[in-house]
């Protein structure tokens, strides 16, 4: 039986690879895009399976090389998309390693299990000390997006916290359009770009993938998690455009990807018109410029670049969601002093 690592302390800065004051990695901007806006807004952010240990389920937290890999792979590139709108804030907590997962079964549950109270009791660390009544953004990608649904059902779905969410963006799951098509659910979809309280998702793939193999699995999947008779589709928003309504665009609507393997070196610069994305049965199927040099992972997925491809549109919309938030709960001007 696998060891269980010691729980981190949300209390101690090392539990954190971001967190508002000193954001670390995720403060990494990459070069042509939108410079930071530093409005009063949060961004708490989930990051992917980064520990590719075969030999354990869960990665202790003080491990110094997953560590540096996962702030240069995935916090800087994928966390620091955000940071143009926000202070950032995400955590370190016992992810389910590649070992636990290839295992599958009750391994990868229990182990799955562990890291989502890891990143729950961080939720509330971070509410109970440094959100400060602000809104905020949820992100999550892969196994971070699946510990980022089960948030939003436990703390955020008709709940009073749900007011102050800008918006959650849940990447690179099977995460199912109808979801939230439920007498007892009060969050959406983002059906419009600026649409504020609501959730948004895709699932990259290429052109020449398996479509339909693709598709049938992840709707079996929904199928066992959904409600009897629930449309097992999976939820696709094209980040070229935000809207449901255009679930195609052109490469002319791409305003920047981010080139090169997603790893620890320093982030290139964001090419524009790099990408077309157009929504085919719940995927997003992509068809990135040959030039950006990007490897696909087995099956042709794209899962790897699922925010890199669109690094500038997402920064450009998580700003456009925050004013639309600012801008629908202004607060109170303050009285100015009496000159008497």
């Amino acid at each position: 039986m696998a060891q269980v690592p010691s729980a981190p302390d949300y209390a101690r800065a090392s539990s954190w690879a971001a967190d508002g004051r000193n954001e670390g990695a995720a403060a990494a901007v990459a070069p042509g895009s939108t410079a930071r806006q530093n409005l009063p807004v949060d961004v708490f952010y989930i990051h992917p399976t980064t520990d590719r240990s075969m030999d354990r389920y869960n990665q202790p937290v003080p491990d110094k090389a997953t560590n540096a890999w996962t702030d240069g792979s995935v916090i800087a590139r994928q966390g620091g998309v955000f940071n143009g709108c926000c202070r950032v804030f995400a955590p370190r907590y016992r992810q389910a390693t590649s070992g636990a997962q290839k295992e599958g079964g009750k391994i990868r549950e229990d182990a799955f299990a562990l890291a989502y109270g890891d990143v729950k009791r961080a939720f509330r660390y971070y509410l109970d000390h440094y959100n400060k009544g602000h809104p905020f953004i949820l992100v999550g990608h892969s196994q971070g997006a699946a510990h980022l649904e089960r948030l939003l059902d436990e703390e955020i779905d008709g709940k009073p916290l749900a007011a102050r969410m800008v918006a959650a963006y849940d990447v690179g799951i099977t995460f199912p359009a109808s979801k939230y098509d439920r007498p007892s659910s009060k969050l959406k979809m983002c059906d419009k770009p600026d649409s504020i309280g609501c959730v948004v998702h895709w699932s990259s793939i290429l052109p020449s993938a398996d479509l339909a193999k693709t598709a049938s699995f992840a709707e079996a999947y929904n199928r066992t998690v959904l409600p009897q008779g629930a449309d097992p589709t999976i939820l696709c928003i094209n980040p070229l455009t935000f809207d449901r309504s255009q679930p195609a665009a052109l490469r002319d609507a791409a305003k920047g990807a981010v080139p090169g393997a997603p790893d620890e070196s320093a982030i290139k610069a964001i090419v524009p018109h790099a990408v077309s994305a157009k929504c085919e049965r719940g995927l997003l199927v992509v068809d990135p410029d040959p030039a950006l040099g990007l490897k696909p992972l087995p099956g042709d997925s794209m899962h790897y670049h699922d925010l890199g491809l669109f690094y500038e549109d997402v920064r450009q919309n998580a700003i456009l969601r925050a004013r639309a938030w600012l801008a629908a709960h202004p607060r109170p001007s303050t009285p100015r002093p009496s000159a008497n």
